[in-house]
């Protein structure tokens, strides 16, 4: 469905203003950081979630394979590390050795050159076994056929759900539920007198934030960014409807302070049983069935996202990690990316840490070890469902001339999809109508829109 479009150097352009900018937003480097040791230096930055603290608190076990390599981290939360990864990378600054980025960068920043090819890295490391990665996965971390970032775990998007809750309640999850059905099943189990939500939704602003599964939204409704022209289209009737459904299921039936609330507050809402239902991450899992944190694991069960037009609406991403071209310590770099993504680093988590704890979706064999199988039974299949249909061809109603499907796959889209998330935060927040919300956010697409069209000759 995507259709290429013609000429990059503009966009090229475009992504190092706005990586400059964005230093100057992001601070300096070193929050967060961990390390020690007297070897080879490596600075790795990485975003703030459970399964990345996880790989912090494995370190010794680095250490020990590689006594020469040091490790420092500087971990960020994910907006945060959004920008100052990107400020770094696109300006050649040269502070990190290893970067955690996705999909969205990684065909960019490939063709860019700011980042280093990493198929000769794998085809000369025994066992490492890049065919094991999930196919989705590994062709969207990939240019020109070559692996330019290696997934630390792999994710498309449900919806989860309290099995308990409904059984007491009556209800019945469909099998694939529409977002009708969806605000239904949240009327009746919302109770704010309680502190319970019907269902939980990010609102904090932020392109891989709120626009994440709004994003899924639009599509599923039949609008979308932008049209096969790149004629901006976030206020039709389409969009308008998708929109508004997200924001008022927020606004009615969602958790307390929606318009600051992401994936963490989520997370730790329904985690601990502060919310009937949940619309995000399937990566959510190794959280949410971890009985050490999670008041309702074993309670929970999982279906597709919710759709409207469209017969899924799942997206997909990664978290992974790349080698910046400016790495004066590349095989180093390596090193540690090759320890953190290979199939050893899955059984030391399981085996150290609990196998509810494995980052999922990053390798097929992952989903055939005995432990794993067990406790994953309620999500294994859903999760890697939601990842083969995540598709622009199952996800959208009409073809677009960019990749991605939670977000569009050019370097201008971290500052429009960020700017357009803070509109549909403060209207979430009530500070701004709907309305005013999607007129200003059209006249931002519209801006990007304008540079696209002209080098189509349009």
């Amino acid at each position: 469905m995507f259709r290429p479009p013609r000429g990059t150097s503009v966009r090229v352009r475009i992504a190092a203003t706005t990586a400059a900018v964005a230093l100057a937003l992001s601070g300096c480097a070193g929050a967060g950081a961990v390390g020690g040791g007297d070897g080879e230096q490596i600075v790795v930055a990485i975003v703030s979630n459970p399964q990345m603290q996880d790989a912090i608190s494995l370190q010794d076990e680095f250490r020990a394979a590689h006594p020469g390599v040091d490790v420092q981290f500087v971990s960020l939360p994910e907006n945060e590390a959004r920008a100052k990864i990107t400020a770094s990378v696109a300006t050649g600054g040269g502070e990190f050795d290893v970067v955690m980025i996705s999909n969205y960068e990684t065909p960019m920043w490939a063709e860019n050159g700011w980042i280093e090819n990493l198929q000769p890295y794998i085809e000369a490391t025994d066992g490492y076994d890049a065919e094991d990665f999930v196919p989705s996965v590994r062709e969207a971390l990939s240019s020109d056929g070559d692996m330019y970032s290696v997934p630390f775990y792999g994710e498309s998007s449900f919806l989860a759900y309290r099995t308990d809750l409904f059984e007491e309640a009556g209800l019945e999850m469909p099998a694939n539920p529409t977002w009708d059905e969806v605000r239904e099943l949240a009327g009746d189990l919302h109770d704010p007198a309680q502190d319970f939500s019907g269902i939980c939704l990010r609102g904090l602003a932020g392109w891989g934030e709120n626009m994440a599964p709004m994003t899924t939204a639009l599509n599923t409704f039949g609008g979308g960014w932008f049209d096969a022209e790149w004629n901006a289209t976030l206020d039709s009737p389409e969009s308008r409807e998708a929109i508004e459904t997200y924001i008022d299921t927020l606004r009615t039936y969602g958790q307390p302070g929606a318009a600051t609330s992401g994936f963490g507050d989520c997370l730790t809402r329904f985690s601990q049983g502060q919310s009937a239902m949940w619309y995000d991450a399937t990566s959510m899992v190794s959280s949410v069935e971890d009985p050490s944190s999670s008041t309702v694991a074993g309670d929970v069960g999982y279906v597709p996202a919710p759709v409207a037009e469209t017969e899924a609406a799942g997206w997909l991403y990664s978290w992974s990690l790349a080698i910046p071209s400016t790495s004066e310590h590349k095989d180093a770099a390596w090193d540690f990316v090759s320890w953190m993504t290979n199939k050893e680093y899955i059984e030391l988590v399981g085996e150290e840490l609990g196998w509810e704890r494995v980052p999922p979706g990053s390798r097929l064999s992952t989903y055939e070890i005995p432990e794993y199988a067990e406790v994953s039974q309620a999500y294994a299949d859903a999760t890697l469902e939601s990842m083969n249909g995540a598709t622009q061809e199952a996800t959208m109603t009409h073809e677009v001339p960019y990749p991605g499907i939670q977000f569009v796959g050019i370097p201008e889209f971290q500052d429009l999809g960020t700017r357009v998330g803070q509109q549909m935060s403060a209207a979430i927040a009530g500070q701004v109508t709907v309305d005013e919300a999607i007129a200003q956010s059209q006249r931002y697409a519209e801006t990007v829109a304008e540079t696209y069209q002209a080098e189509e000759g349009q």
